[in-house]
């Protein structure tokens, strides 16, 4: 029997999973695959790091670590689907659903002053943000547009808003005093042990100790003033109000999720200072804080005294008068952009305001033009350079534009979001110093109290991996490719010295491959996109995540329907599903309606490339015939439209699992290649088209309805079963496949 793992994980992915699992299932026992399952969510990594702390009846298996364990095997086959990345607030919350439901968890640790509360912050801290991908993502990642959802494309265009060639629309990011502008960096010459410390008046305190690195690695170090970003973020609150704009900021508050955070505590700031200078004593007493946004405060401020809450209130009423137009997240209930960090997500936030046309909401629930806000200069030039081109241009025409796969960097904890241990916030001014096991001192800044300082690791062997994946689908899809790195800023630097070492160890003849700076990139590709051509993004692990948004949103209309396959170093794979932004949105919908309009595409198409992979690594040539099936079922599902709708009474997520299943077990039937798989499939494939009307007229019956999960962060299976998986019809099928 050969194994695949396909990740649990939550919100509309999750509920997705309840309907499409069984059908996966069903299918793959024809050709002895094993379809296994392993709880990452969010609520399973909070019970699972607490497990030593729990009631025997409540501990669960960390499941992440096993995963990471499996991803450095070369047996590794792995789909992995999207989970939360969670900020402070996400997690307080599913802590609280657990803590209500009876698991005995103890309270997030707002201010730990004990050695058991420390303890119990690292813990919680250890889960937020991007916890999951840097632990499974043992490969660099090959994300694009597979040619059947290219084609569907350019035949069923998306919609795309109206660019105005004098919108105001802008991208504002810092000069100066940012993470881009004090980076500084060097390659290490040989194995070495490392020591973060900040040097004061007072003394030296080691911030991280033991830090190994091995030759070759890069190690960056880098901080953002705190006056300066103050000085920009003031400058952009005057200049939206001036400008008549929305003010909107863009970070990336879950994946960044110690430095970010504090960022967007500052535009909280920026944009409300009256709030924080009459009652910001009181609100911090009572552990609430800006970083945590404005709705956190909202939600605490019950527990103040009733004239410091009304204050409070008022305050924040008269801040929003005197302060820009703030963009909105969802007008009817009043959420603005400053109301959770991990509402607006700048990979998914920028693309979507550029789609449509420039704009974002108001409290009005009207389309206006945005002064977007992007702190930290390093990538906000891409942004700033698409706004650009489409104020000149127009917006693209998905259909003849052409792609932008990517190639990118992120193995082994690859660049920024392997910072995150050794991102600090600094609480005295003084000295950051990177010293090796001599004593010398590799790297350091002067830092001031409030500054933000980070350092980041970036091992040797992802990148010499990176640039032969590079030239590899550079000749496979015979592409060019653009590594996008800039000589001007340090880390960049050191990347482009190994990149011009390990191209000439491969075979490059007749292959066009340039390094251009990010901002050079994107004009170039944009140019191209125009003219109907593809260009290969070779990117650091930030960029990655911010281009396989960005391009795929305007040429296809969502991330999801990219193909993301990530070939582990040590021989296994690791397949993705898509991007998961859009999620919680979808939830609600399904509470409210029982009707969900999550698109499962990444799911079919990473299960088809796990499935190849498996019949290679476990010689199953049942398993390539499935995979081909199933690509082909996909092709027909796209040209037929059996995407779900976003309107409840229509098709949904699992009415499109049952079309895929119709239009799978079809294929299995008129091949050729496996006569017994297609002689089991026939009768299958009869019984899905003869039961089609009663399976559309269960599946349709149930919805208009509001539902009970049981939960949100940890839903009831049963219950949720139930939701997921309504046509009795349906299912009896899949028993008996």
């Amino acid at each position: 029997m050969s194994n695949i793992i396909y990740t649990y994980t939550d919100e509309a992915p999750m509920l997705a999973t309840h309907s499409f699992l069984p059908i996966i299932q069903s299918f793959a026992s024809a050709a002895d695959v094993e379809i296994e399952t392993r709880d990452i969510s969010l609520a399973g990594r909070i019970v699972a790091v607490f497990a030593d702390l729990l009631p025997e009846d409540q501990r669960e298996s960390n499941a992440l670590t096993e995963l990471g364990q499996i991803a450095k095997s070369p047996d590794a086959n792995i789909i992995k689907l999207p989970n939360i990345s969670a900020s402070v607030p996400q997690l307080k919350a599913a802590v609280a659903e657990l803590q209500a439901a009876g698991i005995s968890l103890p309270a997030y640790p707002e201010e730990p002053s004990t050695d058991e509360e420390r303890d119990i912050r690292a813990r919680y801290d250890s889960i937020k943000g991007s916890a999951v991908n840097p632990v499974l993502r043992e490969g660099n990642s090959d994300r694009r547009a597979p040619r059947a959802v290219k084609d569907y494309a350019r035949k069923h265009p998306h919609s795309m808003g109206t660019w105005s060639s004098d919108s105001k629309t802008d991208v504002a990011t810092m000069s100066s005093g940012d993470f881009f502008a004090n980076e500084k960096s060097v390659t290490l010459p040989a194995d070495d042990v490392l020591q973060i410390r900040l040097v004061t008046a007072d003394g030296e305190t080691v911030l991280k100790d033991g830090l190994k690195v091995l030759a070759g690695e890069i190690i960056d170090a880098t901080f953002m003033s705190a006056k300066a970003l103050d000085a920009f973020l003031a400058e952009q609150v005057a200049r939206a109000k001036s400008e008549g704009v929305l003010f909107s900021a863009h970070l990336k508050a879950t994946m960044m999720k110690v430095s970010d955070p504090i960022i967007f505590g500052h535009v909280v700031r920026a944009v409300l200072p009256g709030v924080f200078e009459q009652y910001g004593e009181q609100l911090s007493a009572a552990g609430l804080t800006a970083e945590n946004g404005l709705g956190g405060i909202l939600a605490g401020i019950d527990e103040l005294p009733a004239d410091v809450a009304s204050g409070v209130r008022t305050a924040i009423d008269d801040g929003f008068a005197a302060a820009p137009a703030i963009a909105m997240v969802d007008s009817d209930k009043g959420i603005s952009n400053l109301h959770v960090p991990s509402d607006v997500i700048i990979d998914a936030s920028m693309p979507a305001m550029i789609r449509a046309g420039g704009i974002m909401w108001n409290a009005d629930g009207k389309p206006a033009e945005t002064l977007a806000v992007i702190p930290d200069s390093s990538y906000a030039g891409v942004y700033k350079a698409v706004v650009d081109d489409c104020r000149i241009n127009g917006a693209f025409d998905p259909t003849t534009m052409g792609s932008v796969p990517n190639v990118g960097l992120m193995a082994q904890k690859a660049e920024e979001y392997g910072s995150h241990d050794k991102t600090f916030h600094i609480k005295q001014t003084g000295s950051v110093e990177v010293v090796n096991q001599a004593g010398e001192v590799l790297l350091q800044h002067d830092v001031e109290a409030g500054d933000i300082w980070r350092a980041c690791q970036t091992k040797d062997v992802p990148v010499r991996d990176w640039v032969r994946l590079a030239v590899e689908r550079a000749r496979l899809s015979e592409t060019p490719a653009v590594f996008w790195l800039d000589e001007a800023r340090a880390h960049d630097a050191e990347l482009i010295k190994k990149v011009n070492e390990e191209l000439p160890k491969h075979e490059t003849d007749g292959l066009d491959i340039r390094i251009l700076s990010p901002l050079d990139a994107t004009k170039l590709s944009i140019e191209r996109i125009r003219r109907g051509e593809d260009t290969i993004s070779v990117t650091g692990n930030v960029l990655r995540d911010y281009n396989t948004d960005l391009f795929p949103i305007l040429e296809l209309g969502t991330s999801a329907k990219m193909l993301s396959v990530v070939p582990l170093l040590a021989g296994g794979g690791l397949f993705e599903t898509g991007a998961g932004g859009s999620a919680p949105k979808h939830v609600q919908q399904l509470v409210d309606e029982n009707h969900l309009r999550w698109d499962s595409l990444g799911e079919f198409m990473a299960l088809a490339e796990s499935l190849r992979h498996l019949s290679r690594a476990a010689s199953n040539p049942r398993a390539a015939v499935l995979a081909e099936a199933l690509d082909a079922a996909t092709g027909r599902f796209l040209e037929e439209n059996k995407s779900p709708s976003r309107k409840a009474g229509e098709l949904d997520n699992r009415g499109s699992h049952f079309w895929l299943a119709r239009f799978w077990a079809e294929a299995l039937a008129a091949q050729t290649e496996d006569a017994a798989l297609a002689e089991r499939f026939a009768s299958v494939s009869k019984a899905l088209a003869d039961g089609t009307e009663a399976i559309e007229r269960e599946l349709l019956d149930v919805q208009g309805q509001s539902v009970d999960l049981g939960g949100y962060y940890r839903v009831d299976s049963e219950l949720t079963d139930g939701v997921m998986r309504p046509s009795t019809t349906l299912n009896g099928i899949l028993a008996s496949v």
